[in-house]
């Protein structure tokens, strides 16, 4: 054989670094990046590689105020960005609004006299923190937290920092503002001097606004006393530049017509798919499970395959929806922009700290269409706000009368379930011309997914997820009667009424674009991503389970025994499994009726199902009452260590369950009342008890 020359060697070696650079390509160098951050920062002139560190961010940016936020569904990060709004334009303060993911927290023991810390907290879940506060909650309640100077929580090293809290919470749930009651306790325990009470708001009554308001005004007032701020008159400074581009096209490549990001723009979506990056997912079949006209509920697949998204049975599944062409157009015809709708617009921040909430160029119609939550409820503040925008001074004192007497806005707005261009349309016709874009921007929270407890199991069907949805309807009676229709189940409907044949799909009299932004969706997909849900089966399928779900609360259930079914046809030992369901009627509204017959062949005696119609006779019956006619089962499987799941609704359903089963534990035990009390408490800490539940 001919010995290899140097030449040779060096041509050798570099077919093998080329050969290795192809096949490592994308896994260990050139890595995609979530593409939706990509987009989000270059819409916000946002530098790659940004500090981590809060206090390098508010010198370099001029800020004397932060505002957290930890928030799963947007609103506590619209309540931040109202507070930071409200300090820089009534008292002067530096703001900016941070999302608790994006920094770390050891160097918050060199947080400034002068500068004041404020965060606004939501409660998700059974007490947990949000998805974006978990690392700062952890952080904070921890016993060995070491912060930048080396000190631990017994050297109070946040003596120097300034803060207030607000809460966002549901009495409905055990775990009432459980996050911002803790991060208070430790704030206080690690030295941080807390100005004035920690504030909290109750979603479960209804209060949330009411709630912040009121605590918001004494805080503003001990805090103005702490940092020497003066109050002045509060006129409107825009967060965001707004230009028109006459000159550029909405067909222009470069414009966005309601795609998340860059790569769906470019027709190139990929992965990770996520609550910033939505994968446009086939409808593989939909249908109608109510058998009664007037009312609907939808069965929906939904195709996952090579997407690289998964689940695991008992997860949530989130729809991104658009508003529907109704209110899209009630929205543009108020402020007197129908005409330009399709003009292209770009927005820039006007402070550096300042997140452009969608990415641009766009154009209005698409902001409003896709971005925008137009139908969503109306604040007493941002109606004040826009009292200064009225187009006669008629109309300027009828906003101002409701943003400050909250009786009467509550008679005229919040009963009514109004949105802000019905809002508007009532106090006045003529179009609000003067109403600047960005402050609509600003006070609208953006649109955010909606999410489904998935109905399937991911043992069954790995790759195909199912929806099951009540399409949602309040009717409101007044002299002028409003009809409010759930945005995305009414999306979903429409996208269930192309699939069956009908061109133009007109649910309830709202049309949707379904066929998506420049026809990407063509009216039979849909995005989604998927949220993972501590919801779940025990990991011994012989273990017994007892579940309660009335209504669409079934949904996860189907999954649960759709699971059991399958591993008790595999040969596997599959322990009790009994489901409490009810409904109005049998003939009516008995959702996957058929199936629980077919569940029933393949797990035997294994699978109970006790059933509860309340409009079947004259007395009414829930799932709680039957609940104590099982009284002795139930407690026989609970002593044998079954985990007990409620799904529905959290404000009348599953609180009576809780009751009921402390009742049930009470009796059969012969035990006080308040022991079965703790019993159903120290389930629910051990993950025995399990909700999924929803206001």
């Amino acid at each position: 054989m001919a010995q290899l020359d140097t030449l040779d060697l060096i041509v050798l070696v570099a077919l093998l670094i080329g050969t290795a650079a192809y096949f490592t390509k994308g896994t260990y160098w050139a890595v995609p990046k979530d593409p939706y951050a990509a987009s989000f920062a270059n819409a916000n002139g946002a530098k790659a590689g940004k500090t981590r560190n809060i206090l390098e961010k508010m010198d370099e940016s001029g800020k004397n105020a932060v505002v957290f936020y930890g928030s799963q569904t947007g609103t506590a990060e619209d309540y931040a960005s109202r507070l930071a709004k409200e300090g820089s334009s009534r008292f002067g303060l530096k703001t900016m609004v941070a999302d608790l993911e994006d920094y770390d927290y050891e160097n918050l023991d060199t947080f400034p006299e002068d500068k004041v810390a404020m965060f606004v907290l939501a409660t998700y879940g059974e007490g947990e923190p949000t998805d974006n506060a978990v690392d700062f909650f952890e952080f904070v309640t921890s016993d060995d937290t070491s912060f930048s100077s080396g000190g631990g929580p017994e050297d109070k090293p946040l003596s120097s920092m300034k803060f207030v809290a607000f809460g966002l919470g549901n009495n409905t749930y055990e775990h009432y503002n459980a996050l911002v009651r803790k991060v208070n306790t430790a704030l206080v325990k690690l030295g941080a001097q807390r100005i004035s009470a920690a504030g909290e708001g109750d979603d479960g009554a209804g209060t949330m606004e009411e709630d912040f308001l009121a605590w918001k005004e004494p805080m503003w007032t001990e805090l103005a006393e702490k940092m020497n701020l003066e109050e002045r008159e509060a006129v409107y400074e825009p967060i965001f530049g707004i230009t028109e581009k006459e000159e550029i096209s909405p067909e222009t490549d470069e414009v966005y017509l309601g795609e998340p990001n860059k790569n769906h723009l470019e027709g190139t979506s990929k992965g990770p798919y996520n609550s910033h990056n939505p994968y446009i997912a086939p409808i593989v079949e939909s249908r109608e499970v109510f058998t009664v006209k007037g009312r609907n509920c939808l069965h929906m697949e939904i195709d996952v395959s090579g997407s690289n998204l998964t689940y695991q049975t008992g997860d949530h599944i989130a729809v991104w929806p658009t508003n529907a062409g109704k209110e899209v157009d009630r929205f543009l015809d108020i402020l007197g922009l129908s005409e330009r709708r399709h003009m292209v617009i770009s927005v820039k921040g006007l402070d550096p700290t300042a997140r452009v909430p969608f990415p641009t160029p766009t154009t209005y119609d698409a902001a409003i269409r896709y971005h925008m939550e137009v139908c969503g409820p109306v604040s007493r503040q941002f109606v004040a706000s826009l009292a200064a925008f009225a187009p006669d001074e008629a109309s300027k004192a009828e906003m101002a009368r409701l943003g400050e007497d909250k009786d009467y806005f509550k008679e005229k707005v919040s009963n009514q379930y109004l949105n802000i261009a019905q809002v508007l349309e009532r106090v006045c016709e003529t179009k609000w011309t003067s109403v600047p874009f960005s402050i609509m921007m600003e006070s609208i929270q953006k649109l955010q997914p909606r999410y489904y407890s998935i109905s399937s199991s991911s043992l069954v069907q790995k790759t195909k997820i199912s929806i099951t949805a009540v399409v949602e309807e309040i009717r409101v009676p007044g002299t002028k009667p409003n009809i409010v229709k759930g945005v995305t189940t009414n999306y979903l409907l429409a996208l269930k009424q192309k699939q069956h044949g009908e061109p133009e799909p007109d649910p309830h009299g709202l049309t949707y674009a379904i066929t998506g932004p420049r026809n990407k969706y063509d009216g039979c997909h849909v995005p989604v991503h998927v949220r993972h849900s501590n919801f779940k089966l025990p990991s011994d399928p012989s273990k017994p389970i007892i579940m309660v779900g009335p209504g669409s609360g079934v949904a996860p259930f189907r999954g649960f025994i759709q699971e059991r079914a399958a591993q008790a046809k595999a040969g596997e030992k599959v322990g009790k499994t009994i489901l409490f369901y009810g409904c109005r009627k049998p003939s009516e509204d008995f959702l996957y009726k058929d199936e629980w017959e077919m569940y029933k062949q393949a797990l035997g005696e294994s699978f109970d199902l006790f059933t509860a119609f309340s409009r079947e006779t004259e007395q009414k019956v829930y799932v709680q009452q039957r609940l104590s006619e099982q009284a002795a089962l139930v407690d026989e499987l609970l002593q044998q260590k079954a985990n007990f799941y409620v799904c529905g609704d959290a404000s009348n359903m599953a609180r009576e369950v809780n009751t009921m089963l402390g009742q049930i534990i009470s009796t059969r035990r012969g035990v006080s009342a308040e022991k079965g009390e703790e019993v159903v408490k120290s389930m629910r800490s051990s993950n025995q008890y399990q909700e999924d539940v929803w206001s």
